[in-house]
Formats: structure tokens, sequence, C-alpha cells
């Protein structure tokens, strides 16, 4: 049977957003490929035309994820600075919703442990993003990639512990007190 062209295209897009949902809501290990190909509506047997693993699928979804991270960020510089990144990053929608939101504070203990070709994948992004919220960041900071890369740690770190507890006034306030260390890195003074 012969489909139309651009159908092989258009079903591996939606694989990989429905993996790149899924690994980030509910883990790497968690997530079989059964239910990644009934997300996308397609059969298991549909998988290997696209991807020759598991493995394959993780690099391709963390890049996407990435990359739209990369597009989020700029568009959040660009619309309030680093200010706005702080307080959409460390945001309770954020945190509410992780199959939707950074694949680092969701995916980061799961993929310290993926093969070495999809770390380096994902290192390469992770010091782009830093480069980019550096280059945002006041001159009079002597080390501003060294900053950005801080306030990326207080960031994720912040967005996983808020996750973690089972306490909405701690997570709250994990939330809150995160984005304050990130400003003061980013030498923008703190909020109430």
């Amino acid at each position: 049977m012969r489909y139309e062209k651009g159908r092989k295209d258009s079903s591996k897009r939606r694989i990989v957003e429905i993996a790149a949902q899924r690994f980030r809501a509910d883990g790497i290990a968690a997530t079989g490929l059964a239910g990644i190909m009934s997300g996308a509506g397609l059969t298991n047997g549909a998988f290997y035309p696209h991807f020759k693993s598991k493995v394959a699928l993780v690099e391709e979804s963390v890049a996407t994820v990435m990359e739209a991270q990369s597009s989020w960020l700029r568009d959040t510089l660009a619309a309030g600075g680093v200010e706005a990144v702080i307080t959409a990053y460390l945001s309770p929608e954020h945190r509410d919703h992780p199959g939707l939101g950074c694949p680092s504070a969701a995916l980061l203990p799961e993929l310290s442990r993926e093969p070495s070709d999809t770390r380096e994948l994902y290192t390469g992004h992770f010091l782009a993003l830093a480069r980019q919220l550096a280059a945002q960041l006041s001159p009079h900071l002597a080390d501003r990639e060294g900053s950005a890369i801080a306030i990326f740690t207080t960031l994720i770190g912040t967005m996983q512990l808020a996750r973690a507890v089972d306490n909405a006034e701690v997570s709250d306030r994990v939330l809150t007190v995160g984005a304050n260390a990130a400003r003061a890195l980013a030498a923008l003074g703190t909020a109430a």
C-alpha cells in the first residue's frame, strides 16, 4: 500500500512529539514504545522504519525539546529579559505540567544513565542555552557563562525539588526562594 508523500515524515514527527511529552511526564525508563506508538496513532510495527532503537528516539526527542527550549528562551528573553525567564521557569504552571516543560528538570537523573552519545548531545544543547542566557546577563559579571550555568543549575534544581515535595505550601516556597537565588546570581535583586 502506497501512502501520500510526506506521511512518513509526519508520522515520525508525531512519534517524537508523543515520546518527548511522555519521557518528560513519566520518565524514559517507564515509557514503553507501545504506549508511544499508540499515542501517535500507529502500530508497534511502525516504529522501526523510523528509529533503529529506543535510544535513537530518546536522542531525537531530547534534541527536539532542547531546540524548542532554545526558542522559548530566545522569545522570553526578548519579551522580558532574564527576570521573565526566571519568573516563567519557576512558575506553578511549569511545576504542575512536567510533560510540557523543561527536559532538564524532568530528565536529568535518567539522562545521566543514558549512553555517552545521548549525554554528548544533551551537553551541546545545554551549553548553547547557557551561552544564550549569558549573552543577556550584565557585562559587569566577571564570568557571564559561569553565571548562566549557575542560574540554570538553580532553576533546574529548584524545579526538581518543588515537584518532589508533597506539600503545596512548601513547594511554592521552594519556587520563591529558588527564584530569588537565581535573581541574585543574575545580579537582578530579589522579589518579595
